[in-house]
């Protein structure tokens, strides 16, 4: 049997998954701030995936969170992160493509300066930016190891199944890498 993990969950909590937020909610079954550790044992997950949380984290306490992840994972696990690509971000801004800032309503912003800021801030809950430069340094610096950058619903891991969260195709990269 396969052990997966859902770090970050929010309110999507899939069945099949061991699902974990900082906040209680129905389907979520590891509560816990990853910052203080996760009541979960070592070597535990075949793999883990967590979907635009990272940036909630302050860079400070970066390190911390990968290495928490890389703990629950069984060695030679794999952690899947998707996350918001500020290159993108960059790029649609410089060549004024505001249809790329489609999440983000003209009732909130309307310059696509601003429909950027708020994007990757996600209305202030994000706190760290990423390329996948600095993403593959992260989790590298975490102890991790076989690092690829993978496209929307394809893994080079052995497991299928990774890919089965990945959401905002357009905005994120997702990036795996190995214990």
């Amino acid at each position: 049997m396969i052990h997966r993990f859902n770090w970050g969950c929010g309110p999507i909590t899939p069945y099949g998954w061991v699902n974990s937020d900082i906040r209680a909610g129905a389907g979520v079954d590891v509560v816990g701030d990853i910052r203080q550790g996760l009541p979960v044992a070592d070597d535990v997950f075949d793999y883990a995936v967590s979907i635009h949380a990272l940036p909630e984290i302050p860079y400070h306490d970066l390190n911390q969170t990968l290495t928490e992840l890389r703990r629950v994972l069984k060695p030679g696990g794999i952690l899947r992160l998707g996350l918001p690509d500020l290159d993108k971000a960059i790029e649609a801004y410089k060549s004024k493509d505001v249809d790329y800032f489609f999440l983000i309503p003209d009732e909130a912003v309307q310059g696509i300066s601003s429909k950027m800021i708020v994007q990757l801030l996600w209305y202030g809950c994000s706190r760290t930016m990423f390329t996948s430069e600095f993403a593959a340094e992260l989790l590298a610096r975490n102890g991790f190891h076989s690092i690829h950058i993978c496209r929307f619903r394809e893994t080079q891991s052995k497991f299928p199944g990774i890919v089965e969260l990945d959401d905002r195709q357009i905005e994120s990269f997702f990036i795996e890498a190995s214990k």
